[in-house]
């Protein structure tokens, strides 16, 4: 790679992440860290408004903006593989979320990749067998209270249960399974972390308040074999 498209990348891996080290752009280019300490040099000559966090790394000032990025035809393919793929989920809203996304990432596609993409897609299918009527339309609010730590509340109904519980939980991860999005959470009903399905959750509520981080970790969890509200 020539030391001018590994700064563009530099650029766009800066502009997609909040802080990046040397380290980490060293083994992303496999080059030493003294050479991205020369990229980096380059961009703050260029213009581009970089702030070093002591101790942490590199993140761009707030409000830069970069001009649009072109997408290879190898990468506009992936990713209307992938719209067809999250069309399988069952809840409304990352669909349409996603949906969105995509006609802004669309816009920005040179015009000859536009009309491939456009033909691959009506050459994908994807079958799904085991597809449930239940859908839901909680994802894309409840993955706001996982970033900015909102406490939620939610009216559950388990499997086979006409019951309706009321919960309130602290959002900490996602995972899909067969289509099914569950929600790993801190329910202090039962006093500890829970899977809730989101399709099962009746009615939601994001508060405003805010919960301290227990420090989740995701491997941790799945190692421990959690029961599952299902």
């Amino acid at each position: 790679m020539s030391q001018l498209s590994r700064i563009i990348a530099i650029l766009t891996l800066l502009k997609s992440k909040r802080i990046l080290t040397a380290t980490e752009l060293a083994h992303k280019f496999d080059v030493s860290v003294r050479t991205i300490y020369r990229d980096i040099r380059k961009l703050e000559e260029g213009g581009v408004p970089i702030i070093t966090i002591e101790g942490r790394g590199y993140s761009l000032m707030d409000g830069y903006t970069v001009a649009p990025v072109q997408f290879t035809e190898k990468q506009a393919n992936a990713l209307i593989t992938a719209e067809h793929l999250v069309n399988l989920s069952n809840d409304s809203s990352f669909v349409t979320d996603f949906e969105e996304a995509m006609t802004k990432i669309k816009s920005v596609f040179r015009t000859s990749i536009q009309a491939k993409s456009e033909s691959l897609s009506k050459k994908i299918h994807v079958f799904n067998f085991k597809k449930e009527n239940i859908a839901s339309n909680a994802l894309s609010e409840i993955q706001l209270a996982i970033t900015n730590f909102n406490y939620v509340e939610i009216n559950y109904k388990k499997a086979n249960d006409t019951n309706i519980s009321f919960r309130k939980i602290e959002p900490y991860a996602f995972y899909s399974t067969v289509n099914k999005w569950i929600l790993i959470a801190w329910c202090h009903l039962r006093n500890e972390y829970r899977a809730f399905r989101i399709d099962r959750i009746q009615h939601f509520k994001i508060l405003p308040e805010k919960f301290e981080d227990r420090n989740f970790n995701l491997q941790s969890y799945f190692s421990s074999c959690p029961y599952e509200d299902k």
